[in-house]
């Protein structure tokens, strides 16, 4: 059961936003096109390698008072202005750590950006949408400092991993978009935590399945989706938040994953109402999140989308 059909069933009191509303049938999610369909065969998996920086400079910032609220800032000094990218680890909302995208930081700072690797509040410290709030709270005290780091704040992308996609695209669907903000990439992201709710309950579902329906209810403060809750369950639910002045989005799954194309297709569906371009990818296996972005084929496919929706930096 998708999360808006779903919503038809426990949320029948609230709307979902663009053309469809919980109350009413919704379209299913798109056919997959070629680009999403996988090949007959999976490619051959070589790692992605992420090369030092020498003349790059890195230091952890505050951006609010919880010990939580740091991001490492990587930046080439002397160099004029860059485009940036704001990187968000996964670990069920509740676990994880920027140290564990800190290669994949790297990566990025190799391709010319200042890079803003973002820990987070976690479900167990504060609940939704303290997450969100978090993001948007880096992203102005990256803006506030801009000159010092060579950040160009009208021009950056975010690029989250399992549940920090559904951090990423909950920014990028926040409001009627961000100022500066120029695409979203998520990995394996958890677009839908109703879907995930609904899907995590079902008799055939796999450990990991059962786990993302606790962890999205440990998210929510421990409530499910009924009663005084719905407004919570509202607000994490991305696809619901889709308006025309979002940013572009491109999320990659695995076909076998825990988390389902499913997810963003939904997404997909909502912010085509609404004229925004989304792409989902679909590639072979179950590899989730970090292990998926992992393989170059997939890393390069991220670097050039990033690349093709930032301006150009100065280099």
């Amino acid at each position: 059961m998708g999360a808006l059909a779903l919503a038809a069933a426990v949320f029948p009191t609230v709307l979902a936003p663009a053309a469809a509303q919980a109350s009413r049938p919704v379209p299913p999610p798109p056919p997959v096109s070629e680009e999403q369909a996988e090949p007959t065969a999976p490619p051959a998996y070589t790692p992605t390698v992420y090369p030092e920086v020498p003349d790059a400079l890195t230091k952890t910032v505050a951006y609010g008072r919880h010990h939580r609220q740091r991001m490492d800032v990587s930046w080439l000094p002397g160099q004029g202005r860059r485009p940036g990218v704001f990187v968000l680890h996964g670990g069920w909302w509740s676990s994880g750590d920027k140290r564990s995208t800190t290669a994949i930081a790297r990566g990025f700072v190799a391709q010319g950006y200042t890079v803003f690797n973002v820990n987070y509040r976690l479900s167990g410290q504060a609940t939704w949408p303290a997450q969100r709030d978090d993001l948007l709270a880096a992203i102005a005290a990256a803006k506030r400092y801009a000159a010092r780091y060579s950040f160009d704040a009208a021009n950056y992308a975010i690029v989250g991993f399992s549940a920090g996609g559904h951090i990423a695209a909950a920014v990028g669907t926040y409001k009627n978009g961000q100022t500066g903000l120029k695409g979203v990439v998520g990995m394996s992201p958890v677009i839908s935590p109703l879907t995930a709710f609904a899907d995590g309950a079902a008799e055939a579902v796999s450990l990991h399945g059962r786990k993302l329906r606790q962890a999205a209810i440990q998210l929510a403060g421990g409530c499910q989706p009924y009663g005084l809750c719905e407004k919570i369950w509202a607000s994490m639910e991305v696809p619901w938040q889709a308006s025309r002045g979002d940013a572009p989005m491109l999320a990659i799954h695995s076909r076998g994953e825990f988390v389902p194309p499913l997810h963003s297709q939904l997404l997909q569906e909502q912010l085509r109402q609404v004229g925004v371009p989304m792409t989902v990818r679909v590639i072979p296996g179950a590899r989730h999140s970090s292990a998926l972005y992992g393989d170059a084929s997939v890393s390069k496919q991220v670097y050039a989308w990033i690349a093709g929706v930032l301006r150009p930096s100065a280099r």
